[in-house]
């Protein structure tokens, strides 16, 4: 199961779950709590009236007397009441009036008159000065038709002459119970809601800072540039500058001992030839051999010099993981100074540059510095392999694909053989020169290819239709 999905299911059952078990105690509690309350409200009622009613059953007119025609009289009369939203229209209570044997001698009902209830628990412990009450079904097959019934004592002094009890359906609170329970239980229903919008929201907000972690990592892997994509205290934050400095540390550990093992590799053989030449120089040798194999030694200490200016630029470029510096480049008046520093060596071989402004002022985002060395040694790139008499085509124009500009060079040399398609832009590798000069460090294309990367773009060679190179250096064009 997908990490994300475990983390909402983890939140989403532990928040469920305690959500679940308080509204079931709080559903639970709700019925109990509110007959409870009717009983304490019958408790009080049933005392008030036991003793308004004392005086009539004394005197043995309590079928008759004051107290029942009042009570005759209430029951008579319109009820107009809306208790928290419920209406109300008529008196509720039923009372009757046993006396000190049981035997029922008023009942507003009129339905008990005359019978024993002297063993109904609200009777019996009554009369016997303990706290009388029960709770009986109406219609035994009907559990909704529960009465309570509360007592309370008729006193003549310290006698107990008589028990009034006060019942009231259980039915009369149920609207009652039945809304407080749709609310706890919308309530309830919210709160899972937000526990589960926030539990989505914090899962999407780890998954998301995961998934950064894991692009970057799997781009670090796969010798991308990469920048570490998340910022803050967060200990995601926290554990993916731990994962760079890592990287950091370990790629500036292997980075090293590759290029000093790609140095060491490249420079055998211009050492070899010096130190051969210096031996030779050593012995007496007719004078044109000892200029041969002075050249020879300048040549080859050029050749390292160049090699190491170049490496160590690549690998300044290589160790960027971002521009420090974009701004806009107007990259036709670059081209322009870049060819006239070219000229003389152009005219040298006996190759034409040209070059034809676009119409649009076009400009690239970048760092004018590096984009410059890397038109440079695409322009290089192709005056070795330009034979002589030949032109080379520079070119500047938008990309097919919108927010992209593309400067494109074309040579007319040899083109590239089948062999070398996939190895141009590879460390040191180079082809040789089609009027047998040296090779080239093997480093220019792979600058460019770096500089390209730093700045979101790409570059291409490849042989194009009807003899040579084409070389494409497509960047994000600014504006």
């Amino acid at each position: 199961m997908h990490i994300g999905l475990r983390i909402f299911f983890g939140f989403f059952l532990i928040v469920g779950l305690a959500a679940f078990l308080t509204l079931r105690v709080f559903v639970q509690e709700v019925k109990p709590g509110v007959r409870q309350a009717m009983e304490d409200t019958l408790v009080d009622t049933a005392h008030v009236l036991a003793v308004l009613a004392a005086d009539d059953l004394k005197r043995g007119n309590i079928a008759d007397g004051e107290f029942s025609r009042g009570l005759v009289r209430l029951r008579e009369q319109p009820v107009d009441a809306s208790v928290w939203g419920m209406h109300k229209d008529a008196v509720g209570y039923r009372i009757y009036i046993t006396d000190d044997h049981g035997m029922v001698r008023f009942d507003t009902s009129g339905a008990a008159l005359g019978q024993d209830y002297s063993r109904w628990n609200d009777v019996y412990l009554t009369l016997r000065g303990k706290y009388g009450a029960r709770s009986t079904r109406s219609d035994p097959d009907d559990e909704r038709s529960t009465v309570m019934y509360v007592a309370a004592p008729i006193r003549d002094g310290d006698r107990i002459i008589g028990v009034l009890t006060v019942a009231k359906p259980n039915q009369t609170v149920a609207p009652f119970i039945a809304r407080s329970q749709g609310v706890i239980m919308t309530y309830g229903l919210l709160l899972i809601g937000g526990a589960a919008v926030i539990g989505v929201a914090c899962t999407l907000w780890l998954v998301f800072g995961l998934r950064k972690l894991q692009r970057y990592a799997r781009a670090v892997a796969a010798g991308e540039r990469a920048e570490m994509p998340l910022r803050g205290a967060s200990e995601l934050a926290e554990l993916g500058r731990a994962v760079e400095t890592m990287r950091l540390r370990l790629e500036d550990k292997q980075y090293v001992e590759h290029y000093i093992h790609t140095l060491t590799h490249e420079m055998k053989s211009p050492l070899a030839a010096i130190g051969g030449a210096a031996e030779l120089l050593q012995e007496d040798m007719p004078a044109m051999d000892r200029r041969r194999f002075i050249g020879n030694i300048r040549g080859q200490a050029q050749r390292i010099d160049l090699l190491i200016r170049k490496l160590l630029t690549l690998a300044e470029v290589e160790q960027r993981q971002h521009l420090e510096k974009r701004e806009p480049v107007m990259l036709a008046g670059e081209i322009e100074q870049i060819l006239q520093s070219l000229e003389p060596r152009a005219r040298q071989r006996g190759v034409q540059l040209r070059w034809e402004p676009p119409t649009e002022r076009l400009a690239a985002i970048g760092d004018a510095f590096l984009l410059r060395q890397a038109i440079v040694n695409l322009l290089d790139n192709a005056l070795d392999f330009a034979p002589a008499g030949t032109a080379i085509d520079v070119t500047l124009e938008l990309a097919p694909r919108q927010g992209q500009v593309v400067v494109r060079i074309d040579d007319h040399g040899p083109g590239i053989p089948d062999y070398a398609t996939t190895r141009l832009f590879e460390r040191f590798y180079s082809l040789p020169r089609p009027d047998g000069r040296d090779r080239g460090t093997g480093l220019g294309l792979c600058f460019v290819r770096e500089v390209a990367l730093l700045h979101q773009g790409s570059v291409t060679v490849a042989n194009r239709e009807g003899g040579g190179a084409r070389a494409e250096l497509v960047l994000p064009v600014a504006g």
